[in-house]
């Protein structure tokens, strides 16, 4: 299952993340997004269980929790939705 995990605090490390989830199963992957530019956190990532009852026991018992300061939202990844494409500019 891909987990939402949003709200983070921009000092939160992908093994923090790790930590956090695998005291509830196994974790397979984290995904920490950053600024393409900047490389600075943008505050949200997703974890990937391989186990869904795992899984949704983390979600529940992470959700509203606190995180370095930070109150997390955690719940299921929706999948990604097609935008049109952005026309170019020259």
């Amino acid at each position: 299952m891909n987990i939402y995990v949003g709200n983070l605090s921009y000092s939160v490390t992908a093994d923090e993340l790790r930590n956090a989830f695998a005291e509830h199963g196994e974790v397979s992957e984290v995904n920490l997004i950053s600024d393409k530019f900047t490389g600075r956190s943008k505050g949200f990532a997703f974890v990937v269980m391989p186990n869904n009852s795992e899984a949704e026991a983390a979600v529940k018992a992470l959700n509203g929790t606190d995180l370095k300061g930070r109150t997390i939202t955690v719940n299921e990844a929706r999948p990604r939705e097609e935008r049109p494409p952005r026309p170019r500019r020259y």
